[in-house]
C-alpha cells in the first residue's frame, strides 16, 4: 500500500458548490489541514478520519477544503473535485489511509475498505462521503 502525498496545499477545484456538497456550522476537535478526510465524532466535533480500525473514525464524511485549528469553525465538502496531488493515475481509486491520519492510500486499510476518492487527472481527485 502506498500513501498518496498531497502536493502543496489542496484546494477546491469544483466551481459553485451547492449547499448539498458542503457541511458548515461544526467545530474542529483538533488541527485539520486542507485536504484531510474527516469524520464527525460523537462529541459533535470534526476530526481527521483514520482507517487504522473499523470504527466511527473510519467513516469519511467529507474532506476539509481549508485548514482549521481545534476550536475553530470548519467547513468540509464532498462530491467535489480537489486539487490534491501530483503524478496521480486517472481513474485510480483511493482509500482512507490506515497509517496517515486524514490521508489517502492506493489500497484498502482495516477501517478504510471502500474507496472515498478517485483520480480525475494527474493532480485532481473527486471525493465522496460515506453514509
Amino acid at each position: 500500500m502506498a500513501e498518496i502525498a498531497k502536493s502543496g496545499v489542496p484546494s477546491l477545484a469544483s466551481f459553485g458548490l451547492e449547499p448539498s456538497q458542503k457541511m458548515t456550522g461544526l467545530i474542529a476537535g483538533e488541527a485539520i489541514a486542507a485536504g484531510d478526510a474527516v469524520y464527525i465524532n460523537s462529541d459533535g466535533k470534526v476530526y481527521r478520519a483514520n482507517g487504522a480500525a473499523a470504527n466511527a473514525a473510519a467513516v469519511v464524511r467529507g474532506f476539509a477544503f481549508i485548514a482549521a485549528q481545534a476550536g475553530e469553525a470548519i467547513t468540509f465538502c464532498y462530491d467535489v473535485r480537489l486539487r490534491y496531488g501530483a503524478g496521480l493515475t486517472p481513474g485510480a481509486r483511493y482509500y482512507l489511509s490506515g497509517t496517515v491520519v486524514g490521508g489517502l492510500a492506493d489500497a484498502a486499510s482495516t477501517g478504510g475498505t471502500a474507496p472515498v476518492a478517485y483520480a480525475v487527472d494527474a493532480t485532481r481527485i473527486f471525493v465522496t462521503k460515506q453514509v
